[in-house]
């Protein structure tokens, strides 16, 4: 498995911004008898041999939601920067990180570098994706700011019938941290690449699903806090699926 990719040090954040939107990409379903035929679900990024892309696992269709005619695809730009669909082939899922590797099929696109080792407090960094659903457009938006904090988090129990001693333990032996960002970021972002502005790797994936049972998900208007699962996590991803 190769994590090579594009990025780059000294890089200011326009050349950033234009290096890494070919890599930036959609998410979501195609079928004819759609209107509109493409359903737009979230964000993703290129890795790997060019032909993976990262996302949410939560981004996904249920099961329920395909069919014969509708199929899950991305859309990535052309050389020529048109949006060109390419049809998904095969799908692996961690769904305790929420995280979904997708491999698709047509042309190799430009991967991003991911970045092992954990981001500090304080980094500087750049998040890329489709907020509001597209309701703007698809035009690739890019949001800056900091990691304001290192959050410890695990995955929310079903009900209080769940909450047994062994439920309780598990728990505990799956907490991890999420980067807690100060940036603004919107549903559509699910899935959207964390860029360190300083080495230009990717350093987590933009998630809000994993967050909900925070301190922050009381909060009526979390506004401008985001949080984001650590590459570290994309990387075993990639290597399991060897």
């Amino acid at each position: 498995m190769s994590l090579g990719g594009l990025g780059c040090q000294a890089e200011s954040l326009p050349d950033l911004i234009e290096r890494a939107k070919p890599s930036v990409l959609m998410v979501g379903t195609y079928s004819a008898t759609d209107s509109p035929r493409f359903g737009f679900r979230g964000s993703g990024f290129i890795v790997g041999n060019g032909r993976q892309a990262v996302t949410n696992a939560h981004v996904l269709p249920g099961p329920e939601q395909f069919s014969t005619e509708r199929k899950l695809v991305i859309q990535v730009r052309d050389a020529a920067g048109k949006w060109v669909m390419r049809q998904v082939s095969r799908t692996r899922v961690n769904a305790a990180m929420d995280l979904a590797l997708l491999t698709f099929e047509g042309e190799p696109g430009p991967p991003l570098q991911l970045a092992e080792l954990a981001a500090r407090e304080g980094e500087s960094i750049a998040i890329m994706g489709f907020p509001i659903a597209g309701a703007l457009g698809f035009s690739t938006v890019t949001h800056a700011g900091i990691i304001s904090a290192l959050t410890p988090v695990f995955q929310p129990m079903p009900g209080p019938g769940a909450l047994t001693g062994r439920a309780i333990r598990q728990a505990r032996e799956e907490k991890f941290n999420l980067y807690q960002l100060d940036a603004v970021a919107y549903p559509g972002n699910s899935g959207g690449p964390v860029f360190s502005t300083t080495s230009g790797q990717v350093i987590g994936v933009i998630n809000m699903v994993l967050a909900r049972g925070s301190k922050e998900s009381a909060l009526s208007n979390p506004t401008g806090i985001s949080y984001a699962i650590p590459s570290a996590h994309v990387v075993e991803l990639m290597r399991t699926s060897d």
